[in-house]
């Protein structure tokens, strides 16, 4: 499972964008059907704070450089399992993701990209050396992502949304060369490789740590009643 929390920078300095964030991250996405992953609505948590929970890595990965993109944010992702049932509400939820979230969005305020990612030590070294390059791999994405000059970032979410340069270049009023020239000047392509190889490697983290959700499970089967669980 993955968790999501977003802090905003230079907050003091700046209007709030929470409420935008909040209402394109829980909209419809173009390209996307109603099955994006995402099990728990993005919403605010405290403060200028936004966490969600995701179950699909691809949805984390095009979350992260949409956010990287923007230059607004620091993202923290947590690998891991969380509480069952989950909560309606995402600031309810609980569990070893969320802690992992919490961890990595403080780390991300100093990292590269502003991004970061947790997960649990129990994934053993394999894991710990996926984690590390999904993090280095995120954050020259993230720095790629914000870097891109404007037409190349409306290039590239032309193509992210499914079209081709041909409809691209007549939606610009631009020749399909123009276009191309912008995709390749933005790395566009061979940033989309990376971000697909990502997502390979952020499923593969989540399918080792899977056994530790049957140890939350199993926590919370003998917690007394009463005694809480929220971290």
């Amino acid at each position: 499972m993955f968790v999501m929390t977003m802090d905003q920078r230079a907050s003091s300095g700046g209007p709030d964008r929470v409420t935008a964030l909040v209402e394109g991250l829980n909209g419809p996405s173009p390209g996307e059907g109603p099955g994006r992953g995402i099990l728990r609505p993005f919403q605010r948590t405290a403060g200028d704070e936004v966490q969600g929970v995701v179950e699909r890595a691809d949805t984390v990965v095009g979350i992260a450089l949409s956010a990287a993109r923007s230059g607004h944010w620091s993202v923290g992702l947590g690998v891991g399992p969380v509480r069952h049932p989950l909560p309606a509400e995402t600031r309810a939820g609980a569990g070893p993701a969320f802690e992992h979230a919490r961890r990595a969005v403080e780390r991300a305020k100093h990292s590269p990209g502003h991004l970061a990612v947790s997960g649990p030590d129990s994934a053993g070294d394999q894991g710990a050396e996926l984690l590390e390059a999904i993090e280095a791999s995120l954050q020259l994405l993230a720095e790629l992502e914000f870097r891109r000059s404007p037409e190349g970032q409306e290039a590239g979410r032309r193509m992210d949304a499914g079209g081709t340069q041909r409809e691209a270049a007549e939606e610009l009023g631009v020749s399909q060369q123009a276009i191309s020239s912008r995709l390749r000047s933005g790395l566009w392509g061979e940033s989309r490789r990376l971000a697909s190889v990502v997502s390979a490697m952020l499923e593969r983290v989540d399918r080792l740590v899977d056994q530790d959700q049957d140890a939350v499970d199993q926590d919370d089967e003998d917690r007394p009643r009463g005694s809480g669980g929220q971290s």
